[in-house]
């Protein structure tokens, strides 16, 4: 399997009524030893942080051509937490429901993430945000810019582009 780290951050201004957007770089080094970065982001008119966070996870998934091996960095204790410590598997027992009993927000994008998160093998890892890690660091950059930039989108899936492909 291809080892790919990926690092992911989300940016919403105004939460929860956005603009937001979220920032992915994805790395991986070939046979060669040439190292491959690729950078995605986009921006939403209407989002909150977790639902930016979930975004920039599931489009740098999405980029992916095939089985990877993953070491996924984020400084969304949430996002590491609901793997990590299982209350993605726990909502899902429960119909989608937190220990109180409320419903999980952005069901759409827990599941979405978990069917492709799928064939690949994920390590979840929590980087704390604007410490000076050079990787989260551009992807706040590559977020903000996003929520702050024009040509914002609905908050609606997109079709994955071929020209996404890593």
């Amino acid at each position: 399997m291809r080892k790919v780290t990926i690092y992911t951050d989300g940016a919403a201004r105004g939460n929860p009524d956005g603009p937001g957007g979220y920032g992915a770089v994805l790395e991986y080094v070939d046979t060669k030893g040439e190292l491959h970065v690729k950078e995605i982001s986009a921006g939403y008119k209407k989002t909150t942080n977790n639902r930016m966070e979930l975004m920039g996870v599931i489009r740098a998934l999405e980029c992916l051509n095939g089985p990877c091996e993953i070491a996924l960095y984020s400084d969304s204790k949430y996002l590491v937490d609901a793997f990590n410590k299982q209350w993605v598997d726990n909502w899902m027992k429960k119909g989608w429901k937190k220990s109180d009993k409320q419903p999980v927000k952005n069901i759409d994008l827990w599941k979405k993430l978990l069917e492709l998160k799928q064939p690949h093998q994920m390590a979840f890892h929590w980087v704390k945000g604007h410490d000076g890690h050079p990787q989260n660091e551009r992807c706040d950059e590559l977020a903000t810019a996003a929520a702050d930039g024009e040509g914002l989108l609905c908050d609606e899936p997109l079709p994955i582009s071929a020209e996404c492909q890593f």
